[in-house]
């Protein structure tokens, strides 16, 4: 019975075993930030490490939001040695004087009270990315414990609260000695009780304070690990066009310097920075006061209409377009272009408290118009920049034209088509995509025990012969004559390019299970790029895995043990006798019999699976530009910085 199945029948069952009494009396109140304890995942998107991240980027934001406003310049970020957080800002400090009608002090009301903070009006934050009162209280309420200091006129106020809770009145003292000015300065620490995971990763926060100091010219932000003794700042002046250049660093451009501009409208700031490279990879990343609008909105759309129109339009009246028989379309024009778009308004409508899709429809006309506006005069201009973009655009559109015939090919069909499955795919009985998932295994003797040893009701098996094409170097037509690659999408059935849709995703897992060797890690190496590259909805919507084969099995007389790693391994030596155990190592999947595989890495009751997120997109597309783009000296040094990091390496 696979998992879902198990789900489904334990909850019937139970219901109808406890015959539930529905009356008012099943009816809960959750008063202050009870609802927040309850149902955390609602407020911070999960409580895995993502969310547990979430939770610095909403103190952190709202001291931003006092740098939009003019009042702060400066933030400092710390990892505390016990693993908690220190935020401290130079801002004008959350209010303490008393509130009118909470008849406590602001400073307890915005901590303790959901939907209470300034950015309800346009008189305190004409620009704000925090708009719904719940950041800093949500905060609060997930930490073991919280302490405020807020800084003003030489006194500091501190109150400290215990899950949410005040343990005392706010409190004031006469401020340390050399501490001027005014400022907010939070610590927390997480509630382990809450969060699966609670070790805050220097490298994760470091991504989005980098994106903010990007953001904010001349903001200076602080990050420090007290843990290890790191620590680093970052201010840009230069602000987006520096941001597009960090993008692009790794990269062969088209020209030298980024097309930027910024202008307002109808209250609406709109900040654009765009270079192209000689890349097939589009990477725009789109912001609204200082949020990462991961799912684009009606800004993006605006852009996106002005970029195609303004170079389509210059091609045209140059007479670029006469010779060439393809139509262009939005894809050929954004292929290789590195973008970000930074938009600063009051009132935005997000999608949703994560804030992921602007909604507001006025906002694609006023940045359609202003990136119009924009490019045409650049391009006025600067002619040479725009033929040497033109000429991509054409000879993308040229290529997408020689794909088209492939790219029918690996479109999964129904069977009222003609079509077929890839002929070494081993099929599951269920036809329900929910319930199905897929292993993308290396070779045929792998694939082949793995058939074996499968559940065939609900797992199916693709082998893939060898190493597949690395799509970071190659144009779209290039991609789809790969064999292997057009296997994977047709097996996949939900397209590729614009005629991707993943309402026809046969499999909502998706696991690469490779060998525990270096071939096998280039190989998932090489899935995960035309994974990222290619189908990048798969990844954004959490359909990718990575299986975790054993890499060590210990047996003595009956008993055996497989171990994931050499910690384990040397464990399960001791606790067997190392005289009389016998060590074996896999290298290979098609080591293993049937049974083997399916006991440590298919069986969904024992196995461990790694699910593939992108959780800071920008490290994710500068780290597949290294690995796997064109430059070698990039490469080169990443591993010399890295090389003291790696375990197992099969030499």
């Amino acid at each position: 019975m696979s998992p879902e199945e198990g789900e489904v029948g334990l909850a019937s069952s139970a219901i109808k075993s406890k015959g539930h009494h529905y009356d008012a009396t099943s009816i809960q109140v959750l008063e202050g930030l009870e609802a927040v304890r309850k149902r955390p995942a609602m407020y911070i998107g999960d409580i895995s490490t993502r969310g547990l991240h979430h939770l610095v980027y909403e103190v952190v934001d709202n001291s931003v939001d006092e740098a939009l406003a003019g009042f702060c310049d400066q933030i400092t970020v710390t990892i505390e040695k016990d693993g908690s957080i220190t935020v401290t800002d130079n801002g004008r400090g959350i209010p303490v004087d008393m509130h009118a009608t909470m008849k406590k002090p602001a400073l307890e009301v915005v901590m303790t009270t959901l939907h209470a903070g300034g950015k309800f009006d346009s008189k305190t934050y004409k620009v704000s990315g925090g708009l719904h009162g719940v950041g800093v209280s949500v905060v609060n309420a997930l930490s073991e414990w919280c302490e405020v200091e807020v800084l003003k006129d030489g006194t500091a106020y501190v109150q400290r609260y215990e899950y949410g809770k005040p343990t005392g009145p706010m409190k004031s003292k006469p401020a340390e000695k050399g501490r001027k000015g005014t400022g907010t300065t939070t610590r927390f620490m997480p509630d382990p009780k809450i969060f699966t995971e609670t070790n805050f990763h220097y490298d994760t926060l470091a991504g989005r304070m980098r994106e903010l100091a990007f953001l904010n010219s001349d903001l200076l932000i602080r990050l420090s690990d007290a843990r290890i003794g790191k620590s680093t700042e970052y201010v840009y002046k230069g602000g987006i066009t520096e941001f597009v250049k960090y993008l692009n660093q790794n990269k062969d451009v088209l020209h030298a310097r980024p097309v930027s501009f910024s202008r307002e409208r109808d209250s609406v700031a709109v900040d654009v920075s765009i270079q192209y490279n000689d890349g097939y990879v589009e990477s725009v990343y789109s912001f609204v006061n200082n949020i990462n609008t991961v799912e684009g909105g009606t800004h993006l759309i605006g852009f996106r209409s002005a970029l195609t129109r303004t170079l389509t339009n210059y091609a045209e009246r140059e007479g670029m377009t006469k010779s060439s028989k393809a139509s262009v379309t939005g894809e050929d024009v954004r292929e290789g272009l590195t973008a970000v778009i930074s938009v600063k308004m009051q009132n935005p409508q997000f999608e949703g408290q994560t804030k992921t899709k602007l909604g507001n429809s006025e906002v694609k006309g006023i940045v359609e118009s202003i990136a119009g506006e924009g490019l045409r005069e650049y391009f006025e201009e600067n002619p040479s920049v725009a033929r040497k973009i033109i000429d991509k655009m054409l000879a993308a559109a040229r290529a997408r034209e020689a794909a088209r015939k492939a790219r029918e090919l690996a479109r999964r069909k129904t069977i009222l088509d003609g079509g077929s499955l890839p002929g070494k795919l081993a099929d599951c009985a269920f036809d329900d995509p929910g319930l199905c998932e897929i292993y993308i295994v290396e070779g045929d003797s792998a694939g082949g025990t793995a058939k074996q040893g499968r559940d065939r009701r609900f797992q199916a098996i693709l082998p893939i012969r060898g190493k597949i094409l690395n799509v970071e170097k190659a144009r779209i037509d290039k991609v789809l004559a790969n064999e292997e690659i057009r296997s994977i999408i047709t097996a996949l059935g939900a397209g590729v390019k614009e005629d991707f849709d993943l309402t026809k995703l046969r499999y909502h897992k998706i696991i690469l299970m490779t060998d525990a060797d270096v071939d096998g890690a280039h190989i998932r190496t090489l899935l995960l790029t035309f994974l990222y590259r290619e189908l990048r909805e798969l990844v954004d919507n959490g359909h990718v895995y990575i299986a975790q084969p054993p890499l060590f099995m210990v047996k003595s007389g009956k008993d055996e043990i497989y171990c994931f790693d050499e910690k384990e391994r040397d464990e399960a030596l001791a606790r067997l006798g190392r005289k009389n155990a016998q060590v074996q190592r896999y290298k290979g999947l098609g080591e293993m019999n049937p049974e083997q595989l399916w006991r440590t890495t298919m069986n969904p009751e024992t196995r461990t699976l790694l699910r593939v997120n992108s959780d800071d997109a920008v490290e994710a597309d500068r780290i597949f530009t290294i690995l796997m783009g064109e430059q070698v000296e990039p490469r080169r040094q990443f591993i010399e910085e890295n090389a003291l990091a790696v375990r197992n390496l099969d030499v």
